[in-house]
C-alpha cells in the first residue's frame, strides 16, 4: 500500500486524537471531508490504521508501570513467550536487539503485585535473567 504525505498527516492528527472528527481532519489538512474519509477508508483497509484506541486517564492508569528487559536461552523464546501471555500483568512483550532480548511492559496495582510480578516473569523456564525498570513520570506520551 502506498503512503503518501497527506496519509502520514491525518495519522499524525489521529495519533493525537483518534476521535478527531472528518470535518476537523479535513481544515487541519485542507482536504475536502470526503477526500479524507476516503483516505481513512483506504488507510484502515491496507491495514495502515489497525484501530482506534483511547489513553487512560490518571484515574484509569494503573498505579505502577514498568519495563522488564529479559534475556532468554537459546531456543527458549517461544516458550517465555507463553508464559508472558499468560501472566495478566504483562502488557506488551517486543523482542530486542543488544544486550537483552526481550523488552516487557508490565503494569501493576501495589509494589507487591509488581514484585510478585517480577518474580513471575524471573523465575519462568528459559529465562536466563531480567532487569526491572520501574517508570516514574511520564514525560512525553503520543
Amino acid at each position: 500500500m502506498q503512503i503518501d504525505d497527506m496519509d502520514r498527516q491525518l495519522i499524525a492528527l489521529l495519533a493525537e486524537n483518534a476521535r478527531a472528527p472528518v470535518a476537523k481532519l479535513a481544515r487541519a489538512t485542507g482536504l475536502a471531508r470526503t477526500t479524507v474519509q476516503a483516505r481513512l477508508d483506504r488507510l484502515e483497509r491496507g491495514g495502515a490504521i489497525g484501530g482506534y484506541t483511547i489513553r487512560k486517564g490518571p484515574g484509569l492508569t494503573p498505579a505502577l508501570t514498568a519495563s522488564v528487559l529479559v534475556s532468554v536461552e537459546p531456543r527458549a523464546e517461544p516458550a517465555v513467550i507463553q508464559r508472558l501471555r499468560a501472566l495478566p500483568g504483562v502488557m506488551r512483550a517486543t523482542t530486542t536487539s543488544g544486550r537483552t532480548d526481550l523488552l516487557v511492559e508490565v503494569t501493576a496495582e501495589t509494589t507487591e503485585a509488581l514484585d510478585a510480578l517480577l518474580d513471575r516473569i524471573g523465575e519462568a523456564k528459559g529465562v536466563r535473567s531480567s532487569e526491572s525498570l520501574i517508570h516514574l513520570t511520564t514525560k512525553i506520551a503520543r
